[in-house]
């Protein structure tokens, strides 16, 4: 079994290759420099990029694999949540390709393929707590089975990645933010009374990361923007805001953990799980607990096709599969379980 993977819900133009579970080739472009230039993702350009690259970038992955297009028997294509635009360029694609090479094809669920994608280069264990931090997305899991996901919390405004990217641009850094607030943050002392830890007044798993950014923008504004000049103060306030974000997220994934007593794996993954001190905290929270922190590496982190053809082989291989009429959704709606099942197993995804 060969399945491709593609990948284009926000701004990577990605494709790779899984072959009987093992990533075999990946090639990406990133859009990362376009956007820098407007201080965040612009949708419509967004999508022309990735209508530019997915050809060329398929020609080069079977160049470097020496891989004929029909060889290739599976299909599995992000199909949301992401931007619309940008999503429709890749299930286009990948429709085109699986009905011209009679291949079975697979709209993947690309949150779920984030939590799944530490099975690439380590051991995937079932039943997890998965803790999904993105840019776009702060989400609690239940993971049972690669189709079985179910949701514990979610974000109710910002996503944590969002925020770092908004209180990067506060403090002046470069689009985009995270990566840069992290590395400031190792050359600064943290004062842990700076910021609030947001939205942990409560009981339930949800986050809510809008009222943190507000307390930096006043940290600011009370300081003065020549403030943010100062590199020991601007390192400080980074790992202040660092500390609180981590924090906050520990509580929660704490409070699930608390909940789901005989579980003892927990899956880290979205772009904010490359941040240093997070993958710390949470190895640590796990130690603790006798359990066991699943983390990729940070090249896995972002994202990548490697983690939509790796669901789609795991998929796959339990006889799950959409055909052509399969529907892509953009974010802010719900993923419809919606796959057809030829196999034994049949998968059910709690409400």
């Amino acid at each position: 079994m060969i399945c491709l993977g593609v990948e284009s819900s926000c701004d990577e133009t990605a494709l790779a290759l899984v072959e009987d579970g093992q990533l075999t080739g990946a090639v990406l472009s990133s859009q990362t420099d376009v956007h820098t230039l407007f201080g965040g993702v612009v949708p419509e350009l967004a999508s022309r990029e990735h209508y530019r690259h997915m050809g060329p970038l398929f020609d080069e992955l079977l160049r470097r694999r020496g891989l004929e297009p029909g060889r290739i028997t599976h299909v599995a294509v992000a199909r949301g949540p992401g931007l619309l635009g940008s999503l429709l360029v890749g299930v286009a694609f990948a429709k085109a390709l699986a009905l011209g090479l009679e291949a079975k094809f697979l709209g993947v669920n690309h949150l779920h393929a984030h939590l799944l994608s530490v099975g690439i280069s380590g051991k995937l264990s079932f039943p997890a707590i998965g803790l999904l931090v993105s840019g776009g997305h702060t989400h609690l899991y239940h993971m049972q089975s690669p189709s079985c996901c179910r949701q514990l919390g979610r974000t109710l405004d910002d996503a944590a990645g969002e925020a770092f990217d908004k209180v990067g641009k506060l403090l002046g850094l470069p689009y985009p933010g995270g990566s840069l607030i992290d590395a400031l943050a190792k050359e600064g002392v943290a004062d842990p009374a700076l910021f609030p830890r947001p939205y942990l007044d409560n009981d339930n798993l949800d986050f809510s990361f809008s009222g943190l950014k507000t307390a930096v923008a006043t940290h600011i504004k009370r300081n003065g923007r020549q403030w943010t000049k100062d590199a020991d103060s601007l390192k400080n306030c980074c790992a202040s805001f660092n500390l609180a974000v981590v924090d906050t997220l520990c509580v929660k994934v704490k409070r699930a953990l608390d909940r789901h007593p005989h579980i003892r794996a927990l899956v880290l993954a979205g772009g904010v799980a490359s941040n240093s001190l997070l993958r710390g905290r949470m190895t640590e929270l796990m130690r603790q607990r006798g359990g066991e922190a699943l983390i990729p590496p940070p090249s896995l982190c972002t994202d990548n096709a490697a983690m939509i053809a790796y669901a789609g082989w795991l998929l796959h291989k339990c006889g799950c599969f959409h055909d052509l009429r399969m529907e892509t959704i953009p974010r802010g709606r719900a993923i419809p379980d919606d796959m057809l099942r030829d196999g034994a197993w049949n998968f059910v995804t709690p409400p």
